[in-house]
């Protein structure tokens, strides 16, 4: 029988050498197991055939019975182009081809049925459609006989070139199965399949590359999903319960002096009751002998600093020292002026380090660190770098981690030889899907709840014909003694995309917002770390009543004065960064807002997403409703760490359900058997091996 793991693709008759290393760079196609994962993305009805006088342009997709008339080639070289003219019984219809001209002139010949497929399109007055699929009618009736269902696979512009389109995939695929001999090997145990009422492996994957009714197709990639899903649960339940049972941690069993001398004397107000029910979760863990490893959500404004600082001193009371990473200096900065402010009477230590810190502050930094006598270090990915040594590093706290790769969080782990505890905090709400999969190894904790007194911020939509009232209304919030930020996505004017930009924007305010009345801040990320604190200290202290800003201000900057937050082609932002940058204002007691200008063409998803701002303040919901128009891929911090795993049909952002089943399924196997020693999940232990991408166990780094 054919191993279809080790069976080369370009050994599968019709590929070669030449379209193999485009299948492998192009979808990650090197074996004939690779094309069997290669999923379709939708199933079309091919049942409904069309005559050419019914078809308009506004149709998605058509399918006609004919006959090819004649082609004629217009141009030359890279403007040459390929017009051939598609006959029936009641008209004709325009194809045009720009690329693989020979070989199509070669393959469709005049006099011979075929079935065409594709999408029309409106040009020059003329419906034309470009690129069609064609397929002789007695082929198309064969392969039709058992279904009306047409897989569609995604292919890119470098596949269609080797004219490796969906229906090439698609009989690729029908040739892997055709070599196999047999049926598809079993990848779940009997017991297991039986005990979950799945579709057998060969059986779905037959039907999900041909199915022949909805059912059907639904039960086989319910299996599909099923397994993808399981295994990924499986392998964070077991390395989560490893680590529990190896890696020892600090035991901070005190709550001592720090803590209690600013909780009782310094404290300006009374916790949340969701701080204090996080604070508990985390005390627990730390006095546990177990290593923490906690990831905190919060909304924007709800609070996570206060917990990490509470924390620290407790970190102080046993000992041990404190680190706190942010991603930006802007941020890290904000953290050392707030945590020095409050720790002050307590007489501890706190200092910063950034890539701007100078050699001679470094050296006798390293003498405070290494001694002890610096309880909390801040800093940026600065932190990292190997010449920073810590007498006694307890407590590791990583603030907005999504910013952060897993390789650089590992080096900040390697610090300590007993590992120290771990608290990553994210300001952006994680979908509960991504969360049981992206940090499923990770213990939860949840702020939800805002400071008293605090009101919701007003959220509108502005096209960019409604200036002058924004304008106007600008004038009327400054008046009362607020500020306002005015966000802009580039800083300088591309001649590729119509986006407003910074430097256009800053002389624009400035003319609309003149000198003496007004004074107009400019903060972007290109201005050197001196310029930038210079011009944040002239709007924090309320010197400066406008600050015209890139996204640098995203997050850590606090200023309670300020109630405007405008985001300048907010289409151009993603709901996660929206909902963050919205987060700077509402700090206040005072009625905050927030206005989306755009563009007056806008995208549907583009618009989807402004309306969905507008609608909710709920970070969690905005979350969520980001997951399902983008895809987890896109959310913000999944793909800059990369996901830990290739989802090949399981979709995060749609299929929840499946996901905690899948869960539920793999947390009965490891509650029985924790680390899958039972001889009856050797099998579960052989295949997380030959899924392991890499040796490294990120679970214990976040």
């Amino acid at each position: 029988m054919v191993d279809i793991t080790k069976s080369d693709i370009k050994f599968l008759p019709g590929v070669g050498p030449h379209r193999a290393e485009i299948l492998q760079r192009e979808a990650g196609i090197s074996t004939y197991y690779d094309l069997l994962y290669y999923f379709p993305f939708r199933y079309d009805d091919r049942t409904r055939f069309y005559k050419i006088s019914e078809i308009t342009g506004e149709m998605p997709y058509i399918q006609v019975r004919g006959w090819f008339l004649r082609f004629e080639t217009i141009g030359i070289g890279v403007k040459k182009r390929l017009t051939g003219y598609f006959v029936d019984e009641t008209g004709t219809l325009e194809l045009v081809w720009f690329k693989g001209i020979n070989q199509v002139q070669k393959a469709y010949l005049p006099g011979i049925e075929y079935v065409l497929y594709g999408k029309p399109v409106v040009f020059g007055g003329r419906i034309n459609v470009v690129h069609p699929e064609a397929e002789k009618v007695a082929e198309f009736d064969k392969r039709n006989l058992v279904s009306g269902f047409m897989a569609v696979y995604p292919t890119t512009e470098k596949m269609k070139n080797a004219f490796l389109t969906s229906r090439t995939i698609q009989k690729l695929v029908a040739l892997v199965f055709s070599s196999i001999g047999g049926s598809l090997t079993e990848s779940l145990p009997d017991w297991f399949v039986a005990r979950h009422n799945l579709m057998h492996l060969h059986e779905a994957m037959t039907c999900v590359h041909s199915p022949t009714n909805n059912a059907d197709l639904a039960k086989a990639r319910y299996r599909l999903k099923f397994e993808e899903l399981f295994f990924i649960q499986l392998n964070i339940l077991r390395l989560k319960n490893r680590r529990q049972a190896v890696v020892r941690g600090f035991v901070f069993g005190v709550v001592g002096h720090y803590f209690n001398t600013f909780y009782a004397n310094h404290l300006k107000f009374e916790p949340t009751n969701a701080q204090k029910k996080v604070i508990r979760e985390i005390r627990n863990d730390l006095r546990s002998g177990k290593q923490m490893n906690r990831l905190l959500q919060g909304d924007v404004g709800s609070g996570k600093t206060l917990v990490a600082l509470m924390l620290m001193l407790i970190a102080a009371d046993n000992g041990f020292q404190s680190v706190l990473m942010a991603p930006t200096e802007i941020l890290a900065r904000q953290h050392l002026e707030s945590i020095s402010a409050m720790v002050e009477p307590l007489g501890l230590k706190v200092t910063l380090l950034t890539g701007s810190t100078r050699k001679k502050e470094r050296a006798e930094m390293l003498e405070g660190l290494k001694s002890g006598s610096i309880k909390i270090l801040i800093g940026t990915h600065a932190l990292i770098e190997d010449w920073v040594e810590l007498a006694n590093p307890g407590l590791v706290i990583i603030d907005e981690q999504h910013r952060f790769g897993v390789a650089q969080r590992a080096k900040l782990w390697a610090k300590s030889e007993i590992p120290p505890h771990v608290l990553v905090m994210t300001a952006t709400p994680i979908p509960r899907t991504l969360a049981m999969t992206v940090y499923g190894d990770l213990d939860v904790s949840i702020i939800d709840e805002l400071p008293p007194g605090r009101k919701p911020i007003k959220t509108v939509h502005y096209y960019d014909n409604r200036r002058d009232a924004l304008n106007r209304f600008l004038r009327e919030e400054l008046a009362k003694g607020r500020q306002v930020y005015i966000v802009y996505p580039m800083i300088k004017e591309s001649e590729t995309v119509d986006y407003k930009n910074l430097e256009e924007g800053f002389e624009y305010m400035q003319r609309h917002f003149p000198q003496p009345q007004y004074l107009i801040s400019m903060v972007h990320g290109k201005m050197k770390p001196k310029e930038k604190q210079a011009a944040m200290a002239q709007f924090v202290s309320g010197q400066s009543q406008i600050l015209v800003s890139t996204t640098v201000i995203e997050v850590g900057v606090n200023v309670p004065n300020a109630s405007v937050m405008v985001i300048e082609s907010s289409e151009r932002f993603g709901l996660s960064q929206l909902h963050q940058l919205r987060g700077r204002v509402g700090r206040g007691a005072d009625q905050s807002y927030c206005v989306l200008m755009s563009g007056v063409k806008l995208a549907d998803y583009s618009r989807k997403r402004l309306e969905t701002m507008v609608a909710t303040n709920d970070g969690f919901e905005i979350a969520e409703a980001d997951m399902r128009l983008r895809g987890p891929g896109d959310i913000e911090g999944t793909q800059q760490s990369g996901l830990p795993f290739d989802l090949k049909i399981a979709n995060l952002g749609r299929d929840t359900q499946v996901l905690q089943m899948a869960r539920d399924a793999a947390n009965e196997i490891v509650t029985d058997d924790p680390l899958l020693e039972n001889p009856r999940n050797r099998f579960f232990v052989q295949k997380l091996q030959r899924l392991s991408k890499s040796n490294t166990d990120w679970s214990q780094i976040s």
